[in-house]
């Protein structure tokens, strides 16, 4: 590759808005007592829309029970299917391809297979669906990556700031976006995703920055008052015990 592809972009972000959960149904009269599920985890677009444009691969870990617990899915659609009789945290990790990012993503999801009491009784028709969303940040992404996406349906890619031109792309790199198997607007579970609004969920994710900001801006006023403290013998005690120092 020309190594001015490589070339980062100052002050630019591109941001994948995403979903990662899980679809359980129940079994009915074919559920036994160590089958009484069947589930399906996945990572996804928030709109849909096909993820391999910067997943490489995801691999899923599950409960050391199953045979060969470490699932990995190196196409997509990136999920799995199981069936089982319990709950468990699954350990999702994705890794990109080398001209978006070197780091991987670890994420974790809670498989749920039973509804909550007010959803009413399990029943075989209508699942349990638990769904998060988040955003897959990319900071400074470089003149290659930026062109590879910049008219993806999945991405979120912002106006270059003023005096940042790029070359135009090699014949090579023009990547038309059409409907591809990675897509999950025809998937078969489509109609239990859950419809998340971009603003919403940006309005939810604003508000945890702040509280965070504030709980860290709260932390560091309580320390600066312990600092601001005379210095003395501060003798803790505990059963059985004593810790001191000067």
């Amino acid at each position: 590759m020309d190594a001015s592809k490589n070339k980062k972009l100052k002050d630019v972000e591109i941001s994948f808005p995403i979903v990662y959960g899980t679809i359980s149904f129940w079994l009915g009269k074919k559920a036994s007592e160590y089958n009484s599920h069947k589930w399906t985890v996945y990572v996804r677009s928030a709109n849909n829309e096909d993820l391999s444009v910067i997943v490489k691969r995801v691999v899923f870990q599950l409960h050391p029970s199953f045979q060969n617990p470490t699932r990995v899915v190196e196409q997509p659609p990136f999920e799995l299917s199981e069936s089982g009789w319990g709950e468990f945290e699954i350990a999702i990790t994705l890794y990109f391809h080398s001209d978006v990012c070197e780091k991987r993503l670890d994420l974790f999801h809670q498989l749920k297979l039973y509804p909550e009491e007010e959803a009413g009784p399990q029943s075989t028709k209508k699942p349990v669906v638990v769904e998060t969303y988040d955003e897959i940040v990319f900071p400074e992404p470089t003149e290659a990556f930026f062109q590879r996406v910049q008219n993806h349906p999945a991405a979120n890619v912002p106006r270059l700031p003023p005096g940042i031109t790029l070359p135009p792309p090699g014949s090579m790199e023009i990547v038309p976006y059409e409907k591809k198997r990675g897509d999950t607007k025809d998937h078969p579970l489509s109609q239990w995703f859950s419809n998340f609004s971009e603003a919403d969920e940006l309005l939810k994710l604003a508000a945890a920055r702040q509280q965070v900001q504030a709980h860290i801006a709260k932390l560091r006023r309580q320390l600066t008052m312990i600092e601001g403290m005379p210095q003395q013998s501060k003798v803790f005690s505990g059963p059985g015990q004593q810790f001191g120092h000067i």
